[in-house]
């Protein structure tokens, strides 16, 4: 390999001449991109226009043709028919008092000793006094269930 220029038939300046490859005059015309790029500006800027006038007109047709419906009479709070939710406006109750309520009226329940129905001799007593009974002297024999062929 040599290191020196190697001189090809053309001079400084001009443009390298090849009888198998051929080269453009210019590299790029500048003209149509130009023209692009305008007539792209000008449709962009015309599309705009064009939406803020139907928009325009469109306010117009709804301010025209819109009436305003009539006022309400008061006739005090209306509430959703019952049964309402807990807590919602219309429940004159507190949730939370209902449970505290409920909690005590079941505690209350499971530690009664009482009749249920005394002349077919059901009684009611306190859960602690029923699971130890249960301990002492066991779950009751049930039948099995017959099966049906």
């Amino acid at each position: 390999m040599s290191t020196e220029h190697h001189n090809h038939g053309q001079k400084d300046g001009e443009r390298p001449q090849h009888a198998d490859v051929s080269f453009e005059a210019t590299d790029v015309r500048s003209l149509p991109i130009f023209k692009f790029l305008t007539y792209l500006g000008v449709s962009v800027i015309a599309s705009f226009i064009l939406s803020i006038g139907i928009y325009k007109g469109l306010i117009h047709y709804w301010t025209s043709s819109y009436e305003a419906p009539a006022p309400m009479r008061e006739q005090g709070p209306h509430f959703a028919p019952e049964p309402r939710m807990q807590g919602m406006p219309g429940h004159l109750t507190d949730p939370q008092h209902d449970m505290r309520e409920k909690v005590e009226t079941d505690s209350k329940a499971n530690n009664e000793l009482g009749w249920v129905d005394k002349s077919r001799g059901i009684a009611q007593i306190p859960v602690k006094d029923a699971m130890k009974l249960i301990v002492e002297k066991g779950l009751p024999a049930v039948a099995a269930p017959v099966e049906k062929k």
